[in-house]
């Protein structure tokens, strides 16, 4: 029932759209060069070898930087909790009986799930989801920064 005012609801699936607001894109973004930044010490060991694996390619892609640190390490960290919850639940199940007989979640379902969450979020923000990479603007190697508006106008 539709609501006097209000759209209904869409049922079909939208199309990814380039701009749809068709705000003017931000052509004077900092740029810093991809470097990987140096690994924090007090990151786990699964972490750092997120850290280790992704980051090169990251760093590579221009999509990690020195000032992207600790958001890459939050990631690398909530990678290395979720990881190590899912292990758990895997050894040892999902589940766990109470001395009354009841049976109870085990606390690793619901750490597997924060993390999840959190590397979700990170992985947004560094382009590491199919939809995530679609929404990205990459730069052209070949382009130059200095190409005159008019010019790229009348080019179409």
């Amino acid at each position: 029932m539709a609501v006097r005012g209000r759209k209904p609801k869409p049922t079909a699936l939208k199309v990814l759209e380039g701009n749809p607001g068709h705000r003017p894109l931000n052509k004077k973004e900092p740029m810093p060069k991809g470097k990987l930044p140096r690994c924090p010490d007090w990151l786990e060991d699964d972490a750092k070898k997120e850290w280790k694996r992704l980051g090169k390619v990251l760093a590579e892609m221009g999509m990690l930087t020195e000032i992207d640190r600790a958001a890459f390490a939050g990631y690398c960290q909530a990678y290395a909790r979720w990881k190590g919850a899912e292990e758990f639940i895997t050894q040892h199940g999902d589940m766990v009986r109470t001395p009354n007989g009841y049976l109870q979640q085990v606390p690793q379902v619901s750490i597997a799930q924060t993390n999840l969450k959190i590397m979700l979020k990170f992985c947004e923000q560094f382009g590491l989801t199919p939809s995530a990479r679609s929404r990205m603007i990459g730069e052209d190697a070949s382009s130059d920064r200095d190409v005159d508006e008019m010019e790229l106008l009348l080019r179409g």
